[in-house]
């Protein structure tokens, strides 16, 4: 829910065997290629991930491999900060894996960067002892980055329907908007402009393709986003505060 995908794509090549080269792209574990992905800071408040795949072009191993990234781009200096990689493996018998760069939102040099323009980084592998770079195409990836969240229209109150359906508003079981307690949500509970709806009869607890969950399920989550918020106040210095200052609490 964190990062979203363009539609151009490309099919991943065939893994020959006289190289030992290391594709990697953003799209599909099946080898569809994504032109880019976006990552939104505003969707995490601490750190959130884009996925990424890798496959060799030649035989695989009997040793574990690793390989590294770098940031490349136009907005590399101002997005490297904020990026963590690691040291990824390709298993011994392996001819690829998923894996993940992470973004950290607190991590920004500044708060309102890339709130009114979108910027752009690319990955590319570090070329080592156990590979090649990848094939035409297939040698970096890249990342659109955002960093601008809008009130959901539901928050506190919810358009009139005719259609007999009963919305609530979020504001009921999540209390007042802050741009910070919203990010919270969105981290924990991995939603993102959803609906509230209540009905005499029975609802299921998410309609993934309506992004609506039931009155009974928001009461579940409720409860889950404050013990979340416990949670993380007692293992930070400080209390979660939002852009006013003000504590954030989950409560009507």
């Amino acid at each position: 829910m964190l990062a979203s995908s363009a539609c151009q794509h490309q099919e991943v090549p065939t893994y020959h065997t006289d190289l030992t080269q290391l594709n990697i792209w953003v799209g599909t574990a099946s080898g569809i290629v994504y032109d880019h992905v976006t990552y939104n800071y505003s969707y995490a408040y601490e750190e959130g991930a884009v996925t990424f795949y890798a496959e060799i072009t030649g035989m695989p191993a009997h040793h574990d491999r690793t390989f590294q990234l770098e940031v490349t781009g136009p907005d590399a200096e101002t997005v490297a900060p904020t990026v963590r990689t690691e040291e990824y493996t390709i298993p011994a018998g392996a001819i690829g894996g998923t894996f993940q760069v992470h973004f950290n939102t607190q991590r920004l040099p500044h708060a309102d960067l890339f709130t009114t323009s979108d910027g752009v980084v690319q990955f590319r592998m570090v070329q080592n002892s156990d590979f090649d770079i990848g094939t035409e195409n297939h040698q970096v990836f890249t990342v659109q980055v955002k960093n601008y969240l809008a009130k959901p229209d539901n928050w506190d109150s919810v358009p009139v329907r005719n259609d007999m359906l009963i919305f609530l508003p979020l504001s009921r079981y999540f209390g007042s908007y802050s741009r910070v307690k919203y990010q919270f949500m969105i981290e924990h509970l991995g939603l993102v402009d959803f609906y509230i709806q209540t009905s005499m009869g029975s609802l299921p607890a998410y309609n993934e393709e309506t992004n609506t969950i039931s009155a009974a399920y928001a009461v579940q989550l409720q409860q889950q986003i404050q013990l979340d918020l416990a949670q993380y106040n007692a293992t930070h210095d400080s209390p979660l505060t939002d852009e006013f200052g003000q504590l954030v609490t989950f409560s009507y």
